[in-house]
């Protein structure tokens, strides 16, 4: 049993869940106080033990389902049709299995273990073949429906199902010579047959059992990359509990990258005038570099995101990369507003992700149910806030510019461009749009460094990487 909950934490591994050894060892220790007695309690334990996100509970269960109602079920499902087309009553199989076990051990050449598994019905063992020929004949590659005949056919090989064959040859050759009742042969001879064309079966049926385990992972995907180019807007209660997990990646993704960033700008570039003179010595050959160590200050960020009701859906994707954002510059602060402007920093550093974005979204901070207006809550920045901007500071705007015809006061991000780095506007609504109605995008534009449309996923990767790069 070790071994298949070993493999059953790599099948989950491969299709995205998150399952460290040590979640894995703990699993072996529940267990062992829980025991197999019920496959409920089984599979709630192993759920317990490996799954931390409710996100992911659904995939489990599928997987659960394929793994450990996969090779024990088949062959068990195999070996239960059996009497029917054999039309037995199971006393009758039990008789034609006790009398030929008994041919077996009156005949010189002995079969393989296989064969004895095969014929004796032995679940166990032909389930724990199954395993490792499929092990052996790499069946964890299988991708594509066209690739079963081809995985199928090296599983054979590794099973030993030639041999298989050549055993039941064998004891049809066997059986010629012994003086039995033309009934009882016959009712052998088709047991022969129909066991290996069971043995067949289940090989097939791995197969097709192993596809469907990773096909999972491959429509997951799909599911993702077909969300990515889906506005933030329209997602309905599941897809976004999906896209949360992608922007969980987004943010390791850009935490990778600034971290590499980091080491480098750490190292310092190779001074070209430095190295040439050090090396004279060796004829201008660069054998010992020099590198310029001039100290870099980190950056520092400050994010104004817009929570209004008409970008909700779009707002909770935006503070979720803010939090992110918490251990990947030397200082963040973060800001939400609708017309009133709130800080939120404190409550991304005390909290974990989830419980920080709903008490942003649920009105203690700011009233989030209020009418937008962009120009006030950027006089109140202003009035409270200008002065912690300084020449290492990127303020980014998550917002539609939607002000409700308000006064936009777009001097003030004229005075926020002049004290920081750059000024970064991300807008959910379409390009087409903005200028248009209630939008201020065209009087904020000329005062931004950068302005991106970001209504989705690929889009947001796409400002990221931007980002990463300056």
């Amino acid at each position: 049993m070790e071994l298949h909950i070993l493999e059953f934490a790599s099948l989950l591994r491969r299709n995205g869940l998150r399952v460290s050894p040590a979640e894995t060892l703990d699993a072996f220790a529940a267990l062992t106080t829980v025991g197999l007695a019920s496959r409920g309690v089984f599979k709630a334990t192993l759920r317990s033990s490996m799954v931390k996100r409710a996100v992911d509970i659904a995939t489990f269960d599928e997987l659960f389902e394929t793994y450990f109602g996969g090779a024990g079920e088949l062959v068990g499902d195999v070996s239960a049709a059996l009497m029917e087309r054999l039309e037995l009553s199971p006393a009758e199989l039990q008789h034609l299995a006790d009398r030929l076990r008994e041919i077996l051990d009156a005949m010189d050449a002995k079969p393989t273990d296989l064969t004895r598994a095969l014929l004796a019905m032995d679940t166990g063992r032909l389930e724990e073949a199954l395993r490792r020929a499929a092990e052996a004949s790499g069946l964890d590659g299988i991708q594509r429906p066209f690739q079963q005949g081809q995985f199928g056919y090296g599983m054979a090989a590794r099973l030993g199902t030639g041999a298989v064959e050549q055993d039941l040859a064998a004891i049809r050759a066997y059986l010629d010579q012994l003086p039995l009742e033309a009934e009882l042969r016959q009712a052998l001879e088709r047991f022969l047959d129909q066991r290996l064309e069971d043995l067949r079966d289940m090989v097939g049926r791995m197969v097709r059992l192993r596809l469907s385990q990773n096909d999972l992972a491959g429509r997951e995907k799909v599911r993702i990359q077909s969300l990515a180019e889906k506005s933030f807007y329209y997602l309905t209660e599941d897809e976004i509990r999906r896209m949360n997990d992608a922007v969980t990646r987004l943010a390791q993704r850009l935490k990778g990258a600034i971290a590499i960033k980091r080491r480098r700008m750490k190292r310092g570039r190779i001074d070209i005038k430095a190295t040439l003179r050090s090396n004279l010595q060796y004829g201008g050959v660069p054998f010992h570099l020099r590198f310029d160590r001039r100290k870099r200050e980190r950056p520092q960020v400050v994010v104004l995101c817009d929570v209004s009701d008409s970008v909700r859906n779009v707002s909770r994707f935006m503070l979720q990369f803010m939090y992110s954002l918490q251990d990947l510059y030397s200082k963040v602060r973060s800001f939400v507003f609708v017309s009133e402007l709130g800080e939120i920093t404190h409550l991304f550093e005390e909290n974990d992700i989830h419980q920080a974005i709903d008490l942003a979204l649920r009105g203690n901070v700011i009233n989030v149910y209020a009418h937008s207006d962009f120009g006030r809550a950027f006089q109140a920045f202003h009035c409270e806030h200008l002065a912690a901007l300084n020449r290492h500071t990127t303020v980014l705007i998550l917002g539609d510019a939607r002000n409700n015809y308000n006064v936009p006061h777009e001097w003030v991000l004229k005075d926020v461009q002049r004290k920081a780095k750059r000024v970064v506007w991300l807008n959910p609504e379409s390009r087409m749009t903005w200028g248009f109605g209630d939008s201020e995008m065209n009087r904020y534009a000329p005062y931004c460094t950068i302005i991106e449309e970001c209504r989705n996923l690929n889009q947001l990767y796409r400002v990221i990487d931007r980002l990463v790069a300056a």
